[in-house]
């Protein structure tokens, strides 16, 4: 099977500091990819560099077989990739809904233009139908026609992953998609998130909850000092020499909660 994403010599350094270095994978279509590692082991970096929010030194990303490598973050995710952040920040004055429909790609005002006044209807309608159907997936009815920025936590990381969604990607990169989740809301995010996986959406997902990761990623790739130190199941990383290592230290025997 062909790799979606296929990333080769990806190295990335600030200064002397090398945060990233000689990265090498590959996501497959429709499958689920957790990445871990200890605080500073370059997760969040590496997901930056896929999404171009950080340029690389060297190394190649490729989407689909096409080079992302100097293109602008918009033109990715026109080319089938989506993410979320950690801290997923909401406008103070429009909905849940119109959050949604402003996420779109289908709304840009250039489609008006280029497909005339019908078309733009269509557009518009595709666009309210696919909002309505991402507000049942993610479970946003209840708060449909609420204001965004007041959601609870959990509810804004469920919107940010419906924005993300709005376009229909190929791949969608998830940063700590349960960071101050109630754990209630947590299994429903899991369920979510795996009903899409059946829908044939790859994901990448960095997170610190071991039990999410096992829950959900088909594998993993584990990070440490910029490298990757392991790929394998989530039923192994506990056996893991190196992950043992990377979360433990030098001599580490036996595994703690946080990887068991």
């Amino acid at each position: 099977m062909n790799a979606l994403l296929k990333v080769t010599g990806v190295a990335k350094a600030y200064g002397g500091n090398r945060v990233l270095e000689s990265i090498d994978f590959e996501v497959r279509p429709g499958e689920i990819i957790g990445v871990i590692g200890p605080n500073g082991s370059g997760k969040s970096t590496l997901l930056n560099a896929i999404s171009a929010f950080t340029p690389i030194d060297n190394g190649e990303i490729l989407l689909q077989g096409k080079a992302l490598h100097g293109m602008a973050a918009h033109r990715i995710v026109e080319q089938g990739l989506a993410r979320t952040f950690q801290l997923p920040a909401m406008p103070e004055k429009m909905t849940v809904m119109e959050v949604l429909l402003a996420s779109s790609t289908i709304h840009h005002g250039f489609w008006g233009s280029l497909l005339g006044s019908r078309g733009h209807r269509q557009a518009e309608r595709a666009g309210h139908e696919r909002a309505e159907q991402l507000l049942d997936e993610l479970l946003l009815r209840q708060v449909r026609d609420n204001a965004a920025a007041a959601l609870s936590g959990g509810q804004k990381k469920l919107l940010s992953v419906a924005c993300a969604l709005m376009g229909k990607p190929q791949l969608l990169m998830l940063d700590e998609p349960t960071a101050g989740v109630h754990p209630n809301l947590r299994r429903d995010m899991v369920q979510t998130l795996q009903r899409i996986n059946r829908q044939g959406l790859a994901m990448m997902i960095v997170e610190h909850d071991m039990h999410f990761i096992r829950d959900l990623c088909h594998r993993c790739i584990v990070l440490d000092r910029g490298r990757i130190v392991a790929v394998c199941t989530p039923a192994e990383l506990s056996s893991n020499a190196h992950v043992l290592e990377a979360y433990l230290g030098r001599g580490a025997s036996q595994p703690k909660e946080a990887i068991a």
